[in-house]
């Protein structure tokens, strides 16, 4: 029987948040670096693969805020290493309506932005349209501009890191799934599909089968995952919807989900997605399959917002969302049941945006046993983790209080 390889820190998945953390790990400790992936490297089975994601300083609390500061500077890296782009700074706006429950989540993003020192302009009615005539604005729209906005390349942002991590020593192992976590002696087993592994700490960041990962160690987060999809339209009027012209955008209809697009990236279609509209699966359980009611409502707001993005569907494409109650990121280690070494991200379904920069904090509590970054927010002991009887909200924005009156 082989003696298992040994290494000083082992990440388990190697998706967005993953990447980052290998390649973060490895500008510091080299050979001492493994990754674990039980795909191919860019598979498009969780929720890490396309061709663009959102990027933004705009968000619902300045803890956020602050940690997207610290994302542009962490990609920058990545992009000053590599030599190639993965950050593109479009604009972004976020749009509501007046008298809605809408308008107060965007006041909470301006108040965040506030609190933050992030500077945003807003604009109403015949101001967006003069600004952005691809959308289609009334009176009682209410919407923020912050031109720090913009989209990341997913797919590149993945591979760049990955790639990096190997110039800088790293080993990454695909196909690799990781069957469960235990001690021996002073060090972790990580015992595998490719054989096992041993090592002074571990970095979990395994999206929807986190909770298949942890469970080896006795710790179980309060996850939804859900099956999502984005839709690309083929419009054509390109012109008008390409990221020189065009910002991403969220709309915020208060209950229910929000759609978001971006301009034109890596395709000719403009994409549109539903946030957390999809309904409840396992990583097991998924299908591939688009769901074609919602391909039909992501129509019906762009006929509403930007009618002049519509054109032939290119395609539609599926993905996971593994989300907590209150869709706070969860960043802690197992102490509480016998392994602090083992450390952990989830990203609660909305972190590629932060990948580059989560990846960076996780590289630094493994090796330094603390960051510089706050994530106070992001403890397993709160509320939403911790009590069966929290009530999900899976809304960014919406807090509690506004949720139950809602209901009255």
């Amino acid at each position: 029987m082989s003696t298992p390889k040994e290494f000083d820190y082992i990440v388990v998945g190697c998706g967005g948040i993953g990447s980052a953390a290998v390649y973060w790990l490895a500008k510091r400790a080299g050979k001492r670096v493994l990754g674990l992936e039980q795909y191919n490297l860019g598979h498009h089975n969780g929720g890490s693969q396309d061709h663009s994601r959102i990027i933004r300083l705009s968000y619902s609390g300045p803890e956020y805020v602050e940690l997207a500061k610290g994302t542009y500077k962490a990609w920058a890296e990545a992009e000053r290493e590599s030599g190639l782009q993965v950050v593109y700074k479009t604009g972004g706006l976020d749009i509501t309506k007046r008298g809605t429950l809408g308008e107060q989540v965007v006041e909470q993003y301006a108040k965040a932005m506030d609190a933050a020192n992030v500077k945003y302009e807003r604009l109403e009615g015949e101001s967006l349209r003069h600004k952005f005539p691809q959308f289609n604005p009334t009176p009682e729209w209410v919407c923020l501009y912050q031109q720090e906005s913009g989209l990341v390349d997913a797919a590149m942002g993945n591979a760049i890191h990955t790639q990096l991590a190997r110039l800088h020593g790293a080993t990454i192992v695909e196909n690799a799934a990781v069957m469960k976590l235990t001690k021996q002696g002073n060090l972790t087993k990580v015992c595998t599909t490719k054989g096992d592994f041993l090592c002074k700490k571990v970095v979990i960041t395994a999206g929807a089968w986190m909770n298949e990962v942890l469970s080896s160690v006795g710790v179980k987060i309060p996850l939804t995952v859900t099956q999502e999809q984005v839709t690309y339209y083929a419009t054509p009027h390109m012109k008008e919807f390409t990221k020189e012209r065009c910002p991403i955008f969220i709309y915020h209809p208060g209950l229910g989900p929000s759609p978001y697009a971006l301009p034109i990236h890596g395709n000719t279609g403009f994409k549109i997605g539903l946030d957390a509209s999809g309904p409840p699966v396992t990583a097991s359980t998924r299908t591939y399959v688009p769901d074609t009611e919602r391909v039909s409502r992501a129509s019906a707001v762009l006929e509403e917002v930007c009618p002049r993005a519509l054109g032939p569907i290119l395609y539609s494409k599926t993905c996971l969302y593994a989300m907590t109650p209150d869709r706070h990121f969860v960043i802690d280690n197992c102490r509480k049941t016998g392994y602090p070494d083992v450390i952990f991200c989830c990203g609660a379904g909305h972190a590629y945006k932060f990948a580059a920069v989560l990846g960076k904090i996780l590289s630094q509590l493994a090796i330094d046993g603390r960051t510089e970054f706050d994530i106070s927010t992001f403890k397993i002991e709160r509320e939403a983790i911790t009590d069966p009887c929290f009530e999900p909200c899976f809304q960014l924005g919406i807090k509690k209080e506004a949720l139950t009156q809602s209901k009255l």
